[in-house]
């Protein structure tokens, strides 16, 4: 009976060590090696930190290694740099949010040819040979701002929209903006400002209109910077409540501005949700995860969808402190934007 367990515990053993020989002969699903590279415009912006924060997670999620890059300040071509940096480095995929589409086509299809996955995130190139584009239908998304500030004015008075003009995700919003304020006949589009990214630039510019009497009902805003730098024209000049703000995006001095009552509301997109998920394509493009083609560097086309649209939500004062508790939580995960988020 002893020789027998005695038998049986070898067998077991045997087993065990077996199983254990096999393992490690089989190749790790993610190698050492293995990197993925989120690259963005002025990633000092609470936007991107929060979209940082979503790719950080996804590494982590993943067991991967990922690298945060771009300038400090809006600079497509400083941008442009980053992202040729980044392809030397031939990376397992790059995520990347082109300031201009014109000026990344060339780069992003010279990445594709050396076999690293691209996708776009926020804004698109659509001409490039990027993989797929993930984030806000931003035609829709202006056309959300347009019905608000519409409503929000009773249907009349004169507007003023602030964003970046010639950026592609800038000019689908403003596009659908005008198209949602142009049903409105009393309400007339004084001029489109291109602050450039930059609030010290919207603060001028709408301080500069209002200085000159410009009579001016609403703002609406189609970028990040366009609502805190609106705002803190209106209050230098003593005029808040008497020009109705509506901005984009929720960076933390918009949320202020908005329970300040500076700002009536915002319209929100999701940059953490935007670099989660395209950290995961990339990762499975990688791997060719998706077995309708072999490799989906030969595929006659993309095995993954080719747009995903990750929503809008408007913010208010009726739900502004969820809002507030998330950026706050995302800004702290991620830290030093400036500084590599290597996991």
């Amino acid at each position: 009976m002893r020789e027998h367990a005695r038998v049986i515990n070898l067998l077991v053993i045997a087993a065990i060590v077996l199983a254990a020989l096999l393992s490690s002969c089989e190749r790790a699903y993610h190698q050492e090696t293995e990197r993925y590279i989120f690259i963005a415009s002025n990633i000092t912006l609470p936007y991107w930190q929060e979209a940082a924060s979503g790719f950080k997670d996804a590494a982590v999620a993943l067991g991967i290694k990922s690298d945060f890059a771009g300038p400090d300040s809006y600079s497509p071509d400083e941008e442009l740099d980053a992202f040729q940096k980044a392809v030397d480095r031939h990376p397992a995929g790059i995520l990347v949010a082109p300031a201009r589409a014109d000026k990344f086509s060339a780069a992003i299809d010279a990445a594709i040819k050396a076999g690293i996955p691209v996708i776009c995130i926020d804004s698109d190139a659509p001409d490039s040979r990027r993989i797929m584009f993930i984030g806000t239908d931003n035609y829709r998304a202006g056309m959300e701002g347009g019905t608000h500030m519409a409503q929000l004015l009773h249907g009349q008075g004169n507007v003023v929209i602030v964003a970046i003009p010639g950026q592609f995700n800038q000019q689908e919003r403003i596009r659908g903006a005008k198209e949602a304020l142009g049903g409105y006949g009393r309400i007339k589009i004084l001029s489109t400002l291109d602050d450039r990214g930059d609030p010290r630039s919207a603060n001028d510019q709408i301080s500069e209109l209002l200085e000159k009497k410009q009579k001016i009902n609403g703002i609406l805003c189609l970028e990040a910077s366009g609502g805190p730098g609106s705002a803190e024209a209106l209050h230098r000049l003593g005029m808040e409540g008497k020009v109705t703000v509506l901005a984009f995006d929720k960076n933390p001095e918009t949320v202020d501005w908005i329970t300040g009552g500076v700002i009536a509301g915002t319209i929100a997109q999701k940059p953490y949700t935007m670099a989660y998920y395209g950290l995961k394509y990339l990762d499975d493009l990688h791997h060719n995860i998706v077995h309708e083609f072999k490799d989906w560097r030969t595929a006659p086309a993309s095995p993954l969808p080719t747009r995903v649209d990750t929503g809008t939500a408007w913010v208010d004062k009726s739900n502004i402190e969820a809002f507030r508790a998330a950026e706050a939580s995302s800004l702290r995960q991620i830290g030093n934007p400036a500084q590599p988020t290597t996991q």
